[in-house]
């Protein structure tokens, strides 16, 4: 598993991840319930791994 997420990438993920999250507090019912999609980009930014960025050959870190 190779870093492919930058500093930069890593900071946006973070935002919508939180955005994300912060529907569980936010709507109610069921839609709620959707906000734990927040939870993806925040894994992704913490372990700088994107599976997608990888099938896609995509890279954004400055580091090789």
């Amino acid at each position: 598993m190779q870093v492919n997420v930058g500093s930069a990438d890593k900071a946006v993920r973070i935002v919508i991840g939180l955005a994300l999250l912060s529907l569980l507090f936010l709507l109610e019912g069921k839609a709620r319930w959707f906000g734990l999609i927040g939870i993806v980009p925040l894994l992704t930014a913490f372990t700088g791994f994107c599976p997608l960025y990888s099938l896609l050959g995509v890279n954004t870190c400055p580091r090789k």
